[in-house]
């Protein structure tokens, strides 16, 4: 039935639509064009660093900003390649794309997570009202595709988008921050699941960090024992 299934719809390249040998996939093009992370990396938020090191290293952003999350990992830069996939994702309804990212996602995070430990995966949330617009989250998307990769429990609504936001887009660091600022918390319903618990937020993309710092300060004030964070793509100009 799958043989008759491709001969009928041969399996496209996610970005290009060529065809490819398997479902969710990249062709050879595409894949060299993708600026997958990988060798040295912020220990913070994933930005690729040149050189080796044998110790934790940071980016001079993360040195300058006091991130309130533990550690961080991101599985490609934030351009060509990669920002297509992600405005796909986020824009396109393309939700074929959660489950190739996931797996992209959970090769940099698997080494950050705690052995032996309930790891809760929390997607970053999206205001209800912008929520309708879109008709999904796409952070959702990969928080559950993700959490099939690392065998961890998930939450989709374990964080709340108190007060609907302008768009971050064009916006300074500063103004990112101060726009993001109590704008996010734990529903009290939720407070008992993220208790003593690491967390793991979910996200697509990671610019300033700024959403990020407000979902973690969210979930460490409900009692979380860890937090870290993981993200599809990593605006890295300088990478």
């Amino acid at each position: 039935m799958q043989t008759l299934v491709h001969l009928v719809f041969p399996p496209r390249c996610l970005n290009c639509g060529g065809l490819v040998e398997t479902d969710f996939g990249l062709c050879s093009g595409c894949w060299r064009d993708t600026q997958f992370i990988s060798g040295l990396v912020c220990d913070s938020c994933g930005k690729p660093l040149p050189g080796q090191s044998d110790r934790v290293e940071h980016c001079d952003e993360c040195l300058a900003i006091a991130r309130p999350w533990a550690q961080g990992r991101a599985a490609l830069v934030y351009a060509d390649v990669g920002r297509r996939l992600v405005l796909g994702l986020k824009h396109g309804d393309r939700h074929d794309i959660a489950r190739p990212a996931a797996q992209w996602m959970a090769r940099v995070t698997r080494p950050i997570l705690r052995p032996d430990t309930d790891t809760l995966l929390v997607p970053v949330p999206l205001h209800l009202h912008r929520h309708l617009s879109r008709r999904y989250n796409q952070s959702a998307l990969l928080a559950q595709a993700l959490s099939e990769q690392l065998d961890c429990d998930w939450c989709p609504d374990a964080l709340r988008r108190q007060q609907a936001t302008p768009s971050l887009d064009g916006k300074s660091r500063h103004e990112r921050f101060e726009t993001l600022a109590g704008r996010i918390s734990v529903p009290s319903i939720r407070t008992r699941l993220l208790k003593d618990r690491p967390v793991l937020i979910v996200d697509d993309v990671m610019t300033t960090g700024a959403t990020l710092a407000a979902c973690t300060e969210a979930c460490l004030a409900a009692g979380a024992s860890e937090v870290c964070v993981s993200v599809l793509a990593r605006v890295a100009q300088d990478a």
